[in-house]
């Protein structure tokens, strides 16, 4: 057991090499691309890339939920202008199928047509 905890231990521990790699970071280190370079951090490129992707697809995501966004409150005014233009034609048919909108219309366009004084008469068929 204690040769597994030393083992451990081990592991954990990083060379000397490492830790003066650590120590002698700077700007112009950066700016050169040797820290790229280093195992440290060719060893974390893979979840570098990995973060990166989920980056993108993130942006991506975003971009699209508000372009559907904008859509949707484009069809949402689009809609209230529909369902007003309906009300509006609904209320103007109303209005002229009124009985006296109706022969006003048939005396303005001179169709010769006049309304019943009499009430209708039901036809019936004898055998």
């Amino acid at each position: 057991m204690v040769e597994k905890q030393e083992k451990k231990d081990i592991e954990f521990i990083s060379s000397k090499e490492e830790r003066a790699e650590l120590k002698k970071f700077s700007f112009k280190r950066w700016m050169s691309g040797s820290v790229l370079a280093k195992s440290s951090f060719r060893a974390q490129l893979p979840f570098v890339i990995y973060m990166a992707f989920l980056g993108f697809v993130y942006i991506g995501n975003r971009y699209h939920a508000e372009k559907l966004t904008r859509e949707l409150n484009t069809l949402q005014r689009d809609l209230d202008e529909l369902r007003a233009e309906s009300i509006n034609t609904a209320a103007e048919l109303m209005f002229f199928c009124r009985q006296s909108q109706v022969q006003k219309r048939i005396n303005e366009t001179g169709l010769g047509l006049h309304e019943a004084v009499s009430p209708p008469v039901k036809i019936k068929r004898y055998e």
